[in-house]
């Protein structure tokens, strides 16, 4: 792509997320978000492939009936309160559709369909940005909203996402999908908490964000797509295989890792408001997604699969390894012992 018009989608792609996550006014929020889907569908579809087409297609309508949702949903409050202030969503079926409008935008189950595929057909850096960056504005209004959302909607859908993301997740061999469904699982324990301690749900995107932009610049230096090239990966740079199975274990949420921190924070507050089988349920779940962190790491950095001779090792290529790449392995690893100071600025 000519790097001007790189330039133009990624500055329109920061515009569009500055924007929605800004503004007061419901309009202008849906602005945002239409500049924003409008930026990256280019990118999705930068490499002249079908697949990327049909991932971009995909996007395009699924990003638009969620849009059009959050229109009709802040119309509704609109008419029947006068208000067009984000924080002011009082009518309740106003607040059900922009649920729904939301859920669609993030991936949340049952509106998660769409997410693995777009994933699978978009490049490994376009996937990251979909991963993390697109989900930013979504979630700025979910969190300006919470006060007035569904408590037990919300948490039914936490609990879905958690189950359906770990138990997709099992039987993949693409790295793309499997860090979609690793997605929708987060967005799980995101969902779970925003209505009791919405800076949590934050912090837990703050820390998600880190660990997954760290997970695909290190598959996008390694050139790995699917579990069968991880696995003689490790030739070509074998001290970045043993980071990336210490940043997975972090996704998965072990201690001492950073992963840990947003997990045991949430499952802490979701016991002080008295749901403790709520926290126990989601924390069972969180064990499906263990299961294929771990097979990740195992075939990063543990074994080799049977195979022919000449396809034991990969050459090295010499690609020196990106600085930002080292800092977000660092980060994603060894935040947990200054936990007290980061929940004290939350």
């Amino acid at each position: 792509m000519n790097p001007q018009a790189t330039l133009i989608f990624i500055t329109s792609l920061l515009l569009g997320t500055t924007i929605a996550i800004s503004s007061n006014h419901w309009v202008v929020a849906w602005t945002g978000l239409e500049i924003n889907t409008l930026a990256i569908l280019p990118l999705i579809s930068k490499p002249h492939h079908p697949r990327a087409i049909e991932a971009a297609t995909k996007y395009f309508l699924v990003q638009s009936a969620a849009s059009a949702l959050i229109l009709f949903s802040s119309t509704t409050n609109a008419w029947h309160t006068g208000q067009w202030d984000i924080t002011q969503l009082t009518h309740p079926t106003a607040s059900l559709i922009l649920t729904a409008a939301i859920s669609i935008k993030l991936g949340l189950v049952p509106f998660h369909f769409w997410f693995p595929e777009v994933l699978q057909g978009s490049p490994m850096i376009t996937g990251l940005l979909l991963s993390t960056m697109m989900k930013l504005p979504p979630i700025t209004l979910l969190y300006m909203t919470s006060h007035s959302l569904n408590p037990t909607l919300l948490t039914t859908m936490a609990i879905l996402s958690a189950a359906l993301g770990g138990w997709m997740g099992l039987n993949q061999t693409q790295l793309r999908k499997i860090m979609a469904f690793s997605s929708i699982s987060h967005l799980g324990w995101m969902t779970i908490i925003i209505i009791y301690n919405p800076k949590l749900t934050l912090l837990n995107f703050y820390l998600y964000t880190l660990m997954t932009a760290a997970v695909f610049l290190t598959l996008n230096s390694m050139k790995v797509l699917k579990l069968s090239t991880l696995m003689t990966a490790w030739t070509k740079a074998p001290s970045l295989s043993a980071m990336l199975m210490l940043t997975l274990l972090s996704l998965a949420g072990l201690p001492p890792l950073t992963g840990f921190l947003p997990k045991w924070l949430i499952i802490q507050e979701l016991t002080k408001q008295e749901m403790a089988p709520t926290a126990t349920a989601i924390s069972l779940l969180s064990l499906l997604g263990l299961f294929f962190y771990l097979r990740l790491a195992y075939c990063a950095t543990i074994t080799l699969p049977p195979h022919t001779m000449n396809h034991m090792k990969q050459w090295h290529t010499g690609n020196s390894v990106n600085t930002l790449v080292a800092i977000l392995i660092t980060l994603s690893i060894i935040l947990l012992p200054i936990s007290p100071m980061i929940t004290t600025i939350v």
